[in-house]
């Protein structure tokens, strides 16, 4: 989340200077490969870059093919296949073993809205949206590489597709996308030919609430920050809730634990944090954030105390499913030996990005399996023939 908005900030900048610039996005993956479909890097005319779409192996090469596609001012695919013995593979030293496919296309300028400002959108109104687009076509289909649809949650569907059948089919895709968060690659099959689209989910920054303005929750916010979260931090006391303390939380609110509901949104994809130091304001805060639909709900203490509270909870007649009590993650942090506040604050954010992962937070060496898990529709839908070496079309 924090690369893309550098993209967007950095885009914003260059269009301000007058620059041409390319967007080079990660569209299908298969095997083992440092980044997933999404990952976006911004090349500037002029050599700047922002973001990347490898460890570091293939940038080199992206720049120089971005500046071929400014130059024709057409967008094409590159693909970099790592499972290949060709000589490719060690002139980029790559270290994965898998195949990745970059479109890389010219940014539009004069004004024009486009991919980039439909992102900010989304971001700037904390909305999901859904980005469809085209990096493969065969026959005589009426559509083109970089051709896409786009939608979010208020905004209807709209695209620069030609052909109308494909068109529909994918808007009923991204539409399913929208509801199930699932992103995908899809193959459509026509009679004019065929089209292999990347359909990609935005999801907004995701919004962290800490209770508690303690000097502990400053490192927090500052891990929260750095990977792109939205941070609300929430504290009785107005000496502490201040911007000066908390120069990069994104709301700063100051109210007791009952009115909460007053002046803070809640939602499904909320994540909360207590650690106020204060019992009975924990008492208090878990009375209201318990029976809310809360991703994530941390509360920092040993695990006497967080039994405790829940204990006290059920006996002012707080209704306790199994559902809501998994969300509570007490003592809060994963287990890496912190005790600095620096320390159990990377423990509080790693174990949050774990839990929106999905994943449970080991170590990596003894996990089985692909590092990155892909869908079942990104497996099964490839276009026929193998690419070995570098390949451009479009």
């Amino acid at each position: 989340m924090r690369e893309l908005l550098s993209i967007i900030d950095a885009s914003r900048a260059i269009e301000q200077r007058g620059v041409q610039a390319a967007l080079a996005t990660v569209v299908n993956v298969t095997g083992s490969t440092y980044r997933r479909p999404g990952a976006r890097m911004l090349i500037a005319a002029d050599g700047q870059t922002v973001g990347s779409v490898s460890g570091g192996c293939l940038e080199r090469d992206v720049l120089n093919q971005a500046r071929r596609v400014l130059q024709r001012n057409k967008p094409r695919v590159v693909t970099y296949d790592s499972m290949s013995d060709d000589d490719i593979v060690w002139e980029f030293n790559l270290g994965c073993n898998g195949i990745v496919d970059v479109l890389i296309e010219p940014l539009p300028h004069n004004g024009k809205r486009g991919l980039l400002a439909f992102l900010a959108d989304c971001l700037d109104h904390r909305q999901t949206g859904v980005v469809a687009t085209v990096f493969g076509v065969e026959g005589h289909m009426k559509a083109a590489v970089g051709n896409r649809l786009m939608l979010s949650e208020r905004q209807s569907a709209i695209h620069d597709i030609g052909d109308g059948d494909l068109a529909e089919s994918i808007r009923h895709d991204s539409r399913h996308a929208l509801d199930s968060g699932t992103p995908k690659v899809t193959m459509y099959e026509l009679s004019a030919g065929r089209a292999e689209v990347f359909i990609e989910v935005i999801q907004p920054p995701v919004p962290l609430v800490i209770f508690g303005a303690g000097h502990d929750a400053v490192p927090l916010v500052r891990f929260a920050k750095e990977v792109g979260w939205h941070v609300t931090v929430v504290d009785p006391r107005p000496g502490y809730a201040t911007r000066q303390k908390f120069p990069l939380a994104d709301i700063l609110v100051v109210c007791r634990p009952d009115e909460v509901h007053e002046h803070i949104e809640i939602h499904r994809g909320t994540v909360a944090v207590v650690m106020t130091h204060h019992y009975l304001h924990d008492a208090d805060l878990l009375r209201t954030l318990l029976p809310l639909p809360l991703r994530y709900l941390g509360l920092l203490g040993s695990k006497r105390r967080t039994q405790r509270l829940l204990h006290e909870a059920r006996k002012e007649g707080v209704l306790l499913s199994e559902s809501n009590l998994d969300l509570v993650y007490g003592p809060i942090g994963l287990d890496i030996g912190a005790d600095t506040p620096e320390e159990i604050a990377l423990a509080i954010a790693a174990e949050i990005q774990a839990v929106l992962a999905g994943r449970s937070g080991g170590m990596l060496r003894i996990r089985e399996g692909p590092l990155h898990e892909q869908s079942p529709a990104a497996n099964a839908i490839t276009l026929s023939g193998t690419i070995h070496g570098v390949v451009s079309c479009g």
